[in-house]
């Protein structure tokens, strides 16, 4: 793989060389790879098949999760979150003991490797938030709940600079990642003054199904503001905005 440099870039493939453009830059490389129908029936390709079909299982769950909490995603992701929720999902599908290779699931392997999973790299909750916590999932009842005592925001919570005031957040969802559905419920806080005073207590909750039967993740972040002329920007976009699982529970 070798970079393009120079005022032109170029995509598309010329004498055997292809050019295209990602997310690191305009890139070129050779066009080669062994043929599709080979890899489909040949039997010399029967690991690369059952690898292609776990990795294709762990891309479909990180969108059931990702549409899941897209409402909250949207606002605090960093742009490698799609690779690197892959990854993780992928290594929860070889811890699945119960299938064979190539059939093995995500929903079936150790979900709980996603715990503390930080969708946005340039904030992450574990070094902005300060402040204890304690957070709640009653399969039961299907509430989720988490609850902050009074805190000073300035002393418990690591802001960007230009924040004035910002907003906790918080979401659960179940996860069916056979048939690719969830369903996902949040709450958050009022948009308070980033300052010294202390915050009432807070405390945030959702329902979800009763006795579900399928894994629910639970989700906390926080989102930043400016304050201008009376009206409240989002901070520089998101991009310092905070959003991590904080529970996984499976049935």
């Amino acid at each position: 793989m070798a970079k393009q440099t120079g005022i032109i870039k170029l995509k598309g493939t010329i004498g055997g060389i292809s050019f295209y453009k990602t997310s690191d830059g305009h890139l070129a490389r050779e066009k080669g790879g062994v043929d599709a129908s080979r890899i489909a029936n040949d039997p010399a390709f029967q690991r690369t098949r059952e690898n292609g079909s776990e990795f294709g299982r762990a891309g479909k769950g990180g969108k059931v999760l990702r549409n899941a909490i897209r409402v909250l995603l949207q606002n605090a992701k960093d742009k490698r979150v799609v690779s690197r929720l892959t990854k993780d999902l992928l290594a929860i599908v070889k811890t699945d003991a119960t299938n064979e290779r190539g059939l093995r699931t995500v929903q079936d392997g150790n979900l709980s490797l996603l715990d503390s999973f930080e969708f946005n790299l340039n904030g992450k909750l574990g070094a902005t938030l300060f402040a204890a916590y304690t957070k709640a999932y009653d399969r039961v009842s299907g509430d989720a709940t988490l609850n902050i005592a009074a805190f000073s925001p300035v002393v418990r919570i690591a802001a960007p600079t230009g924040t004035t005031h910002f907003k906790v957040v918080m979401g659960a969802s179940e996860l069916d990642f056979a048939n690719e559905t969830s369903t996902f419920e949040n709450d958050e806080t009022a948009v308070l003054p980033y300052s010294t005073a202390d915050t009432a207590p807070i405390a945030l909750t959702v329902s979800l199904t009763a006795n579900s039967i399928l894994p629910v993740v639970q989700i906390l972040g926080i989102e930043f503001y400016q304050e201008v002329n009376g009206q409240m920007y989002v901070l520089k976009n998101g991009t310092h905005n905070a959003l991590s699982i904080v529970t996984i529970d499976t049935p």
